[in-house]
């Protein structure tokens, strides 16, 4: 049974791992587009409104991007079954991209608050561990994977690929 669920857990870590760098990479680019809006007045409201909040309405402020974000997944399950693939396709990742951005940057704001409830700070350490054991299932598929590839250059140097080509034209 261990066996069978093998391939479930690693497509799980990969998924997982996809999140996390996705979450890694945009919330830097959506901190400068923030710095860019012209409104200072309005994120010193927002942080200022987020630390004068209890905890438990902190977790409200940060669950609105999941329920404004939730009807584009609606939006894309009906492009799919309408067979608009690539349409579904760009919904889900500009959801995906806009939604990482929009919670990052929220998170960022309302982590300290959220934190201090127990059960917040426990949950939030285990998606940290989690990530870490996601990193150890695909450590051996990734070092395949760079060994495949580190192998694949040596062979597909210029001299490989003029012999080749002499086998090529040898077994004309």
């Amino acid at each position: 049974m261990r066996r069978l669920l093998r391939p479930l857990w690693v497509l799980l870590a990969l998924i997982f791992l996809l999140e996390a760098w996705l979450w890694d990479r945009v919330e830097p680019i959506i901190a400068r587009v923030v710095g860019l809006i012209p409104l200072p007045r309005l994120k010193a409201w927002l942080a200022d409104s987020v630390e004068h909040l209890s905890p438990g309405l902190t977790l409200i402020v940060f669950a609105v991007p999941f329920i404004v974000l939730f009807p584009l997944n609606l939006i894309a399950a009906w492009l799919l079954a309408h067979k608009y693939f690539v349409g579904a396709t760009a919904l889900i990742v500009l959801q995906k991209i806009l939604g990482v951005g929009i919670v990052a940057f929220v998170f960022d704001v309302t982590r300290d608050k959220l934190l201090q409830m127990g059960w917040f700070r426990r949950l939030y350490q285990f998606v940290l561990d989690l990530r870490v054991r996601a990193l150890a299932v695909v450590a051996p598929f990734k070092l395949a994977i760079q060994r495949w590839m580190k192998r694949f250059r040596r062979r597909a140097s210029p001299s490989f690929i003029q012999r080749l080509r002499r086998r090529m034209q040898a077994s004309r």
